[in-house]
């Protein structure tokens, strides 16, 4: 139980409150959608490396298709 005390919700609360004071409300979502898109690289990673193949390779065919799907915009 000791980790409960030490991580509880007050805590918790007390990390958000300076997060937002350093980092500012508004840096805030592109910091959680920077750390969602780093994590999806490295699961992509991890998967490629168990099935033997090279992690880079599977990442630049996955932005390969993505800029593919992706419409241009008018200019």
């Amino acid at each position: 139980m000791f980790l409960g005390e030490i991580f509880g919700p007050d805590l918790l609360i007390v990390v958000i409150v300076v997060a937002v004071l350093v980092f500012g409300g508004a840096a805030i979502p592109k910091l959680a959608r920077n750390l969602g898109s780093a994590k999806t690289e490295f699961e992509k990673g991890l998967k490629a490396g168990k099935n033997g193949t090279d992690a880079t390779n599977a990442s630049d065919e996955s932005a390969a298709k993505a800029s593919e799907t992706k419409p241009e915009a008018d200019k």
